[in-house]
């Protein structure tokens, strides 16, 4: 079965930017566009005034007019709209699970908005079984043009990061984009080294080079997948998140794996993948490993 692009509404900017993401998107791939709602009925508000029909009215109206723009821009488009009554995040990670990915808005340097507000934005993210891509407002097809990249962040074993890889990959042949595959590393403790992997550092020729070999490796499987797709490999000394943030202006899109957790105090989506959606100036990918 084939899924859908899902986009997620709620009338602000920034999901109003991820609507037109999503759209663009669609086009290029092939694929159907649904549009998602998650609306809770008002009690507050006099019956008089505005009952339960007559708000759902409200919100199927509102989503119509937006979902009508993008209509009229990419009239061979297959669309679909549902509005659907419920908690927003139970609604959202539901939608996603149908959906070959999910496009939100985010505010990006403040906290997440709309459907992505405190908590609903991080149990969406965590819990979501399919990529999540978050989009700020202002955000215009012309910056997925001009030479920019799909950046990717790639960490430990070719396992770890191989949902993340598929999804930068097959995003950037659908653009005729580059891939730029970033592995950053650190200076581990002296006692987190075994005899096994002193070995293997030994073979490689030190630290940067058994990166840059174990960085190779992880790209092998893509590189022979996708042969048209240029690749760019990067391999840097520092933290992740800064590593990444660091080249945020070469790219078109981010993507970046996380292993999504709950705790006692909420969902958790990894520090890496929470510093790129807070500072990254493009749209973000966040794709949950295998």
């Amino acid at each position: 079965m084939t899924r859908p692009i899902t986009a997620g509404v709620d009338g602000t900017d920034e999901s109003l930017a991820a609507l037109g993401w999503a759209a663009r998107e669609a086009v290029r791939r092939g694929l159907a566009l649904r549009v998602v709602h998650a609306w809770r009925f008002q009690s507050a508000v006099p019956a008089d005034v505005a009952d339960r029909d007559t708000q759902a009215r409200w919100v199927r109206d509102a989503v119509a007019a937006a979902v009508r723009t993008v209509a009229e821009r990419h009239p061979d488009l297959e669309l679909s709209t549902d509005v659907l009554e419920g908690p927003a995040a139970d609604t959202l990670v539901a939608a996603a699970a149908d959906a070959e990915l999910l496009v939100l808005g985010s505010r990006g340097h403040a906290a997440v908005v709309g459907f992505l507000l405190g908590s609903v934005g991080q149990q969406v993210i965590a819990e979501a079984v399919r990529p999540v891509v978050l989009v700020r407002a202002g955000d215009q097809a012309a910056a997925e043009a001009g030479g920019r990249e799909i950046v990717v962040g790639q960490q430990g074993s070719p396992d770890d990061s191989a949902e993340a890889l598929r999804f930068a990959f097959e995003t950037a042949a659908a653009r005729g984009a580059t891939v730029r595959a970033v592995r950053a590393w650190t200076l581990p403790p002296v006692f987190a080294y075994s005899p096994g992997s002193l070995k293997l550092l030994d073979d490689a020729g030190g630290l940067e080079p058994y990166e840059k070999q174990a960085l190779g490796e992880a790209l092998e499987p893509w590189r022979a997948r996708f042969p048209g797709v240029p690749v760019v490999e990067h391999v840097e000394m520092g933290s992740a998140g800064q590593v990444l943030l660091s080249v945020t202006g070469r790219a078109q899109l981010m993507v970046v794996g996380r292993r999504g957790r709950r705790t006692a105090v909420g969902a958790r989506i990894g520090s890496v993948a929470h510093g790129v959606l807070h500072h990254a100036e493009c749209p973000v990918a966040v794709v949950p490993h295998g």
